[in-house]
């Protein structure tokens, strides 16, 4: 199995384009910057669900119709890398409310891109092995640094 082999990158589009400029704009206020990362993160979360495991599931309208859709199978959680990752995690709230989140505390030795990082804290839920987990980690050039020491 390729070591990267379930990594998704997100297509981009002129609306992601569009919220990069922003973000990466030096002249972008404070306030803008939170408001399109926010956007930017929630597009990324939204993605991201689409890989999680979903059964089919018929419910009924208010009009007594029955409708054929689909649910997400119990036993998802996130774990937000402690700082950056934690800015996606309002987000991952916000789509799927009663998620569980555990978290991770990892220093990276900035003198030393050899050693391989160390885990300051962790606190994730018991039956983590069982669960299908999306990582909150927006920092893609330590991600790779993350996992491959």
């Amino acid at each position: 199995m390729d070591e990267f082999s379930r990594l998704h990158i997100l297509k981009s589009n002129n609306q992601i384009s569009w919220l990069q400029t922003i973000l990466r704009n030096v002249k972008t206020s404070h306030g803008d910057f939170v408001f399109n990362a926010d956007r930017l993160i929630r597009l990324v979360i939204e993605e991201a669900l689409n890989f999680l495991p979903t059964h089919d599931k018929t419910v009924h309208t208010p009009k007594g119709v029955p409708y054929e859709g689909k649910a997400f199978n119990k036993g998802n959680c996130g774990v937000s890398l402690v700082r950056s990752g934690e800015a996606m995690e309002k987000s991952l709230r916000e789509c799927c409310r009663s998620i569980r989140i555990g978290k991770m505390l990892i220093r990276h030795d900035d003198d030393d891109s050899a050693k391989p990082p160390k885990v300051i804290y962790v606190r994730l839920p018991p039956d983590i092995a069982e669960r299908n987990v999306l990582l909150m980690y927006p920092l893609m050039s330590k991600f790779t640094r993350l996992f491959t020491n």
